[in-house]
């Protein structure tokens, strides 16, 4: 790709339900069919290079810095949300004018193709931000996206900030986007812990860009499989059968 592109790949999280076990790790680095669930992120990311990859860590990042050790990382040193984990990865992001695409370090079914597909999305679009999303039978847990009347982006609602109008919504975020650098850098301060778990929503970006005037495209090729975040025990046992599968 002519485009720069970076990525950063949110891995701050303890994986507070996947401890009864007994097992003492960080969420990315519970291991599904003998691999670290970081691992299959950063191989469906490997068409970028390693050293424009960024990792945010946070609790134990150092067991995560060890196992990956070719990979830039920054440390979350607070654990304020998607947003704040993003804005410790900003002085990493110093061209405005390049792309930066950010996702979990937690959905090990995420393929290269979807990923591709995002960033060729917003590279034809021209939009400062592109947003990856999914079709469900129902929206369950997931913050839905909410369009305008003409079929564009208007909103990203979390699930526990929904009306009962938003939640029949069953276009969901995926947590995945591309955005342009220096339209990324210029709201992350921006945001507020106005919501209901009192974190800052990398979410709301999106919103204030289209709110401003700014273009924000949706890419809607991510399937419901690719997109399940590890937070059970039996959510690992779920993405390790697919992954023993493919």
């Amino acid at each position: 790709m002519a485009e720069t592109i970076q990525a950063v790949v949110l891995a701050a999280g303890k994986g507070t339900r996947l401890q009864t076990e007994g097992i003492d790790l960080p969420k990315v680095l519970r291991e599904a069919d003998g691999k670290p669930l970081l691992h299959y992120v950063l191989k469906s990311l490997d068409f970028l290079p390693k050293e424009d990859t960024i990792l945010v860590v946070g609790w134990m990042g150092d067991k995560v810095r060890a196992r990956f050790p070719d990979y830039p990382s920054v440390e979350q040193e607070v654990l304020n949300g998607t947003g704040g984990a993003v804005r410790y990865a900003a002085p990493l992001l110093t061209d405005p004018d390049s792309h930066v695409l950010i996702c979990c370090g937690d959905t090990p079914l995420m393929r290269r193709e979807t990923f591709e597909s995002l960033i060729r999305t917003h590279l034809e679009s021209g939009c400062a931000c592109t947003m990856l999303s999914a079709h469900l039978e129902e929206g369950g847990n997931y913050g839905r996206i909410v369009r305008n009347p003409d079929g564009t982006f208007a909103a990203i609602v979390e699930a526990k900030d929904c009306t009962p109008e938003q939640a029949a919504i069953t276009e969901v975020n995926v947590a995945t986007y591309v955005f342009r650098v220096g339209d990324l850098l210029a709201w992350l301060d921006k945001l507020t812990t106005d919501n209901a778990q009192g974190e800052y929503y990398l979410t709301d970006v999106p919103a204030l860009i289209a709110q401003s005037g700014g273009k924000v495209a949706l890419c809607d090729t991510c399937s419901p499989l690719e997109m399940l975040g590890v937070n059970t025990v039996e959510q690992l046992q779920q993405v390790e059968d697919v992954l023993r599968q493919r």
